[in-house]
């Protein structure tokens, strides 16, 4: 496959900062607790999903100003996020690849490896918009045929919610979907206790 038309994998990650990482989490489990449960988190999803030559690997982070830190995911190409809330940087993120099959997720899901990835690329095949649903009523994973069919799949989802992947297929109108199996993405002490368990 041409360089142009490889699919893309962006993973969404926040520089890691005392206070500014899992805040959900860290009101069940304290500060220190949910930073050192990111850090390990992100290196884990990292190692398993961007060696992987089958997709190119990028990770995008917020605040931009991290982007040039490294903070230790060597070898992993990065971009900013931008400016605005969760579905404004995520539709911005997905439009930068508009020809290619590219998939975004987070850096919080525990139980991810490339088989997810693989899969979700090859629902491409067949879909406009691909979505890895979590037990929350959200999604771990959001992917479209080209990043161009990401434009309005965001607008004015509740996130954090039960409602997100709802809203989410909501805006997605006649665009072609399909669904992966559904995993745990951690943000909460009882997610993350409900995953240990």
């Amino acid at each position: 496959m041409s360089a142009l038309r490889k699919p893309v994998l962006i993973v969404f990650a926040r520089a890691p900062r005392l206070g500014a990482v899992k805040r959900r989490l860290a009101a069940g489990i304290g500060d220190i607790a949910a930073l050192q449960f990111y850090l390990h988190s992100t290196r884990t999803v990292l190692r398993r999903v961007s060696p992987d030559r089958r997709w190119r690997t990028v990770l995008a982070m917020t605040p931009d100003r991290t982007v040039t830190d490294r903070l230790g995911w060597v070898g992993t190409e990065q971009m900013g996020q931008g400016f605005g809330d969760l579905g404004q940087r995520m539709e911005r993120a997905l439009l930068q690849f508009r020809t290619n099959p590219v998939v975004l997720i987070g850096s919080d899901i525990p139980d991810i490896d490339d088989r997810h990835i693989a899969a979700a690329f090859e629902a491409l095949g067949r879909a406009d918009l691909v979505f890895g649903p979590s037990d929350d009523g959200g999604y771990w994973l959001v992917g479209a045929r080209h990043g161009a069919h990401a434009r309005g799949l965001f607008d004015k989802v509740r996130w954090s919610g039960p409602h997100a992947l709802a809203d989410t297929l909501n805006n997605a109108g006649q665009r072609r979907t399909a669904l992966l199996e559904e995993l745990i993405d951690i943000d909460t002490a009882e997610d993350l206790a409900r995953w240990r368990g």
